[in-house]
């Protein structure tokens, strides 16, 4: 069965010309015609930025997906019925059976709050994991949050795919160690070299589709459809599962 995954940092769905339009990201989405999509820097009624909005909630009832999300960081709130998050989110097409949240936490308060978000999603008779994370920017840290994963994905015996924003360039030992385990979806598929930040002119690869080397990976682009939509471009992968 061909499937089409995509990961997108939506920049709480604030643009680079600094205008909040989440229609736009819900647009590249549509367009996209991608059937699992991992999200990052969604906000759940976190803050004036975002409008106070459930940011995943939105873009689930207006592309018709299920959807998921995991906090990074949560807050009481004066100005909101509920909690001021801010996190990964996921979409799909498919049913999704089991959702956890694993805070990545390692390092002083003061530093920003790390997460992913692990999902399990039925595709026809089969079983898929789908983590999706945003890494923190301190090497250390990074570290952590790698080796947090790895060793997840150490205890599963079905397919695995992990998506998001990785804040690591192709080579350096963050991917080395993910590539060891899975396989970087653009070096198996993509043509050039997968710049996605920042989105007007990218020379950077931050963003990674991490999938099980049982699942064959088709072809993987980066998607420029409305570079002024966010400050990442999104990346698409078509994979046979």
């Amino acid at each position: 069965m061909k499937i089409t995954i995509m990961t997108f940092n939506i920049h709480h769905g604030k643009g680079i010309d600094k205008r909040l339009d989440l229609e736009r990201i819900a647009d590249i989405i549509a367009k996209s015609d991608a059937d699992i999509i991992g999200l990052n820097e969604v906000d759940k009624h976190f803050s004036k930025r975002s409008g106070y909005q459930d940011q995943i909630n939105f873009l689930a009832e207006r592309l018709r997906m299920n959807h998921a999300f995991s906090p990074s960081l949560s807050k009481p709130s004066k100005d909101a019925p509920t909690e001021r998050q801010y996190g990964n989110g996921l979409l799909t097409r498919f049913p999704i059976i089991t959702v956890k949240n694993h805070l990545l936490s390692f390092g002083p308060k003061f530093h920003e709050g790390r997460s992913v978000l692990e999902t399990v999603v039925q595709i026809g008779k089969k079983r898929l994991f789908i983590f999706v994370t945003h890494l923190s920017l301190n090497p250390l840290f990074h570290r952590k949050q790698t080796d947090f994963i790895i060793e997840r994905m150490k205890q599963l015996d079905e397919p695995v795919i992990v998506l998001g924003d990785w804040n690591m360039n192709p080579n350096s030992r963050g991917w080395t160690r993910m590539a060891e385990k899975l396989g970087d979806s653009w070096n198996q598929a993509g043509a050039g070299q997968g710049f996605t930040y920042p989105s007007q002119r990218p020379r950077k690869r931050l963003d990674y589709i991490f999938a099980s080397p049982c699942l064959h990976i088709v072809n993987t682009e980066v998607i420029n459809l409305n570079p002024q939509a966010s400050d990442h471009l999104p990346v698409k992968s078509v994979m046979i599962l």
